[in-house]
């Protein structure tokens, strides 16, 4: 796995990778990740160009939004233990 890109952004870190003919989308805030396969297949040619497209403002806050429900979702796990 290499990676070919990283995407400016200030709530969280965007990277891309390339491996076995897919394109890996890497998002990460603190110690929580998500991540989303691309397949060159499904891709018209762009190549990461077209990932680039994909990974939209809108998209973007999805991800976001989605960091604060696993981030309270660990947290309530978490205190279910103490």
């Amino acid at each position: 796995m290499r990676i070919i890109a990283e995407l400016p952004h200030p709530q969280c870190k965007i990277s891309i990778f390339s491996m076995n003919q897919k394109f890996i989308v890497k998002f990460e805030q603190g110690p929580y990740e998500q991540s989303y396969k691309i397949s060159e297949l499904d891709l018209t040619g762009g190549g990461v160009n077209e990932v680039f497209q994909i990974i939209d403002e809108e998209f973007i806050e999805t991800v976001i939004e989605r960091f604060k429900t696993m981030r309270s979702d660990f947290i309530s796990a978490y205190q279910r233990q103490q």
